[in-house]
């Protein structure tokens, strides 16, 4: 295995894969271009591979090199976290948490003001990462996870139902609601593939027919965003859809939704495990899932 001689130049080449560009680099790092490229070049010198394809107006990564500045971001960010807690000495006023891009973004980011007023002397670090954090440092306090769950689990929040949704503006003149019978007039949007709408289709008796699944997308927070959008009518889970729904910028089609063993879990730092922080943070995330399960039974 070879050894690094030095971490500059791990350091640098963090900062050109976040941006995609050593220029945007070097004004990170008030450095110039060249010599962010000089060091990520002995970078990839020592280490035996390329990093980087260099274009003409851009650059981008090798397979290696998102492994690896996957690893790095990882490291640096724990490495901040540590000098942070230790210049502050602040650890009991930073709540660090963990979540998903799409929860983050379509439930967690819309309902923070009303915990952060709740707790206003909380600095609030929230970092919406689909990879899974490690929880055994001190880089992450909490985590909210998005997987399988099962009945029982004391870390479980919320159980997902699947619902199929629409902007109001797919509404014809003089018309009050979408039904299944419009399906096949509109695009169908998904995560990932259609067997979660099959499923649907099959629950409601409404398989046969000639319906559009032209439209995939790799997160539910964008599938809702193309929703709100008018461009289809998407299936996604109820916990992403609920604030657009109450808003009004979604209206949900009433139909059976179809078996789902996926939702979301609370999970704790094990040396955090008793600080107030944590404890207020649960009991304030759980009273919000609480919620949440009123609007979805209404």
């Amino acid at each position: 295995m070879k050894q690094l001689r030095s971490l500059s130049g791990l350091l640098d080449f963090d900062c050109a894969a976040r941006w995609g560009s050593f220029k945007l680099a070097a004004q990170e790092l008030h450095k110039t271009p060249a010599a962010i490229s000089q060091q990520v070049k002995h970078l990839e010198e020592m280490l035996g591979f390329a990093l980087f394809i260099r274009h003409p107006r851009h650059i981008t990564l090798t397979a290696k090199g998102q492994e690896l500045a996957i690893t790095v971001g990882r490291m640096l960010g724990e490495l901040r976290a540590k000098i942070g807690a230790l210049e502050g000495g602040d650890e009991e006023t930073i709540l660090r948490i963990s979540t998903t891009h799409s929860f983050a973004i379509k439930w967690l980011v819309p309902r923070m003001h009303r915990f952060t007023k709740l707790y206003p002397e909380l600095d609030i670090r929230l970092d919406s990462n689909d990879a899974q954090v490690s929880l055994e440092d001190d880089s992450t306090d909490v985590a909210v996870r998005y997987g399988p769950v099962t009945d029982g689990d004391p870390a479980l929040l919320f159980r997902e139902r699947l619902i199929a949704v629409y902007s109001p503006d797919l509404l014809a003149n003089g018309q009050t609601e979408l039904t299944l019978a419009d399906l096949p007039r509109f695009p169908l949007l998904y995560e990932t593939s259609t067997e979660m709408w099959l499923h649907l289709l099959k629950e409601n008796k409404a398989l046969k027919g000639k319906y559009d699944f032209s439209r995939g997308y790799s997160h539910w927070g964008v599938l809702a965003q193309a929703a709100v959008a008018g461009q289809g009518i998407a299936l996604v889970g109820y916990g992403i859809a609920c604030q657009d729904i109450l808003k009004g910028s979604l209206r949900q089609i009433n139909c059976r939704s179809p078996a789902f063993g996926r939702g979301y879990r609370f999970l704790v730092n094990s040396r955090k495990e008793g600080m107030p922080k944590v404890q207020r943070f649960r009991a304030w995330l759980v009273a919000e899932m609480d919620e949440m399960q009123r609007t979805l039974g209404a």
